[in-house]
């Protein structure tokens, strides 16, 4: 999940409120997904002669470290999310249904939230011209259990999953578990064909990162030039049907200068980018080819404190960095007002943020306090924080920071590293790491535990966890939350939110800020609709050019 963003725009977060909470309300019998209107057979599509097709160009910083749709948890999202296609689907904000149907046109489960059987869509083709149908699903989520990288501890409550008939599955649960919300998730439930992936024998993920794909989705993946470019192509069987209009090819365009992509963007030669610089938001929007586009996210940015070395092991001096960051004036001046300090790791917006939790305020007079009290009278230690090259706003924390650490004698030295290189760095000796590992988080499906899990929950082995922090009483909250997330939705949130209690009072981590989506788009395309659930995702089907 690397690289994250985050915030909210108060309106439209009390409907995504709103919608969780209806959502949350489970009857006392299984439950139908809503009806689905029938889908009408669409013509059999004309090819489109070359020089006619309509090519949608998205530039971004980030490359795409793995698209195999098993493992891919980063970046690559963007690219997975229009070559294949998940059971469930979360609606954009203001959607009558928090949840609608995909691959599944419904869904119900026992009271227990012990069981669930998903109906699956007919008539739905693979890239490789095989058909869709329940063997297709158990075998998908398989893989990726067997292989259990990436977000596949979405899938962890799944004991057995059976295949009822062509187009029925039956998931059997060790504990209960939204699975419902677990289906719709952007990273880890997609679907994919079993004879395309077999077919590739031992070397399948190596086959999927050189630009291949086994999916369903609207578009297939044409060729890959690593660290540079993507490029899909419409899949003509697709079962959604194609109009005029709707573009045919997409080019996914790597570049990590932000100027670069604001004058492809101004200059026609792309049609959607974002992580502009803030402080052009107002030229650009003014622009008539140009569309700025402000929503709130589910998007945060931390800074993971090392647990385990000297002096960060020390809950006071922890506390301390967290008195020494100016949080209001970095959100007002740096930020421009666009984001809010955040309450902890859950973002606001989302079930399980609470305005009733602690928060740290810029307080040197306190952090010296501390200081002193942990032994550190002077400061007199040095500190590296880690952040993702070429992310201004991440860079501009860490230069803030620096001067306020300054004042109280803590020499902070802050590293731009390629993503890989600061993952690398985390997942070395704890001894020997950063101190301090900032990145945003965003969900892989929407529920506290992704948060609280990834980052917080004890592991043996390091992968996102990267302030090695661990407390089996926090452990507990969370595990029993995300049990109850199916069945009581008000004591999952009650647990959630007395685990981040214990989180920010033993200052596990700096929780800066949560931040809104910035989409910048040619106001020539229609159809958008910015989807907090599937970060900087362009459903590109959706779209068409006037």
């Amino acid at each position: 999940m690397l690289q994250k963003r985050r915030g909210l725009m108060l309106a439209i977060s009390l409907l995504m409120i709103l919608s969780l909470t209806m959502a949350a309300c489970k009857p006392a019998s299984p439950t139908p997904a809503p009806a689905i209107e029938p889908v009408e057979e669409a013509p059999p599509p004309s090819p489109v002669p070359e020089a006619e097709k309509n090519v949608f160009v998205y530039v971004l910083a980030p490359t795409f470290p793995d698209i195999d749709p098993s493992v891919s948890f980063s970046d690559d999202s963007v690219v997975v999310g229009n070559v294949y296609e998940t059971l469930v689907f979360y609606n954009p904000p203001g959607s009558e249904e928090v949840l609608g149907p995909a691959l599944a046109t419904g869904w119900e489960s026992s009271v227990d939230g012990l069981t669930w059987i998903f109906h699956l869509r007919e008539g739905v083709k693979f890239h490789d011209g095989t058909d869709f149908n329940a063997e297709a699903v158990k075998y998908s989520i398989d893989r990726t259990l067997s292989l259990g990288l990436g977000a596949a501890f979405i899938w962890d409550a799944v004991d057995v999953i059976t295949v009822i008939d062509d187009y029925t599955v039956e998931f059997k649960l060790t504990y209960s578990a939204p699975m419902d919300l677990v289906a719709a998730s952007g990273y880890g439930a997609w679907i994919f064909s079993p004879a395309c992936t077999e077919a590739q024998g031992e070397n399948i993920s190596e086959w999927f990162n050189e630009g291949h794909d086994c999916g369903s989705g609207p578009y297939m993946i044409e060729s890959r030039e690593r660290g540079s470019r993507l490029i899909v192509n419409r899949f003509d069987d697709y079962w959604g049907g194609w109009s005029e209009g709707q573009f045919d090819i997409v080019v996914f365009e790597v570049n990590p200068d932000p100027v670069v992509r604001q004058q492809m963007l101004e200059a026609g030669e792309a049609d959607f980018t974002y992580a502009l610089p803030r402080v052009n938001f107002e030229a650009l929007d003014a622009r008539d080819d140009v569309t700025v586009y402000i929503n709130p996210s589910f998007q945060n940015l931390l800074g993971l404190i090392n647990m385990e070395k000297e002096p960060t092991n020390n809950k006071l001096v922890r506390q301390a960095l967290s008195y020494a960051f100016p949080y209001q004036q970095f959100v007002e001046i740096v930020m421009l007002g666009q984001a809010t300090q955040a309450y902890g790791p859950v973002p606001a917006g989302m079930w399980g943020f609470s305005e009733d939790l602690f928060q740290y305020s810029y307080d040197l007079d306190k952090a010296r306090e501390l200081l002193t009290d942990a032994g550190y009278p002077e400061g007199g230690f040095d500190l590296v924080m880690t952040y993702a090259t070429g992310d201004l706003e991440e860079e501009q924390v860490g230069e803030l920071w620096r001067a306020e650490l300054a004042k109280l004698g803590i020499n902070l030295e802050v590293r731009g590293m390629e993503w890989e290189a600061q993952w690398d760095l985390a997942m070395s000796d704890p001894l020997a790491a950063q101190d301090i590992f900032v990145m945003y988080w965003w969900p892989d499906y929407v529920t506290p535990y992704t948060y609280l899990f990834n980052m917080f929950h004890c592991e043996e082995e390091i992968l996102f966890n990267d302030g090695y922090y661990c407390n089996p009483e926090f452990d507990d909250l969370i595990d029993r939350g995300n049990e109850f997330s199916a069945t009581d939705r008000e004591e999952a949130e009650r647990l959630f939110i007395e685990a981040q209690e214990i989180l920010i009072e033993e200052a596990a981590a700096m929780f800066f800020y949560d931040l809104p989506n910035d989409h910048e788009l040619r106001s020539d395309i229609e159809g958008y609709a910015d989807n907090p659930a599937y970060p900087h995702i362009v459903f590109v089907y959706k779209l068409t050019r006037k």
